[in-house]
């Protein structure tokens, strides 16, 4: 597995503690930033996560900011990510089982560096349980492209 780890000036210290978690787990990691506490704007960051897990790069992102929000809000507007703002473990289980979601947005300001851990080892090691699931994540896929086909109930 291959993870993107990005994080504005909030985020900083979170995210390089989660680099930790990553090394433990053995995931292969690139860290897109932000290397300092010195202030950025984060969808800056979001995006060069975003579309990386987009295209393929990697398999999922992992986004830290002061509350998770507003990485989520704007890796979302990438086709093709499916961004969580998460604040508990089994959030975190239930994001990748039902939504797949490929990247998680975490508020440093509102989560321990322990909680963000939990939070990771559950969103890393949670497959996407497809079935029903399969459906309601492809109507997703199908309003990204404007897919105007969509009837409620379908």
């Amino acid at each position: 597995m291959r993870v993107a780890l990005g994080a504005d000036h909030a985020g900083f210290e979170l995210k390089d503690a989660l680099k930790r978690v990553l090394d433990d787990l053995q995931v292969d990691y690139t860290d897109l930033g932000t290397q300092s506490a010195a202030s950025v704007d984060y969808p800056d960051y979001a995006r060069a996560v975003a579309e990386g897990v987009a295209d393929g790069r990697f398999d999922r992102g992992i986004l830290v900011c002061g509350s998770g929000i507003g990485m989520s809000i704007a890796a979302n507007k990438v086709r093709g990510v499916r961004a969580a703002v998460v604040t508990d473990p089994e959030a975190a289980r239930l994001s990748r089982q039902h939504n797949d979601a490929n990247v998680v947005a975490l508020g440093a300001r509102m989560t321990s560096p322990e909680r963000a851990a939990e939070i990771v080892r559950a969103f890393l090691q949670t497959d996407f349980d497809g079935g029903r699931h399969a459906g309601r994540v492809d109507k997703i896929r199908q309003m990204e492209i404007g897919d105007s086909r969509l009837v409620i109930g379908d």
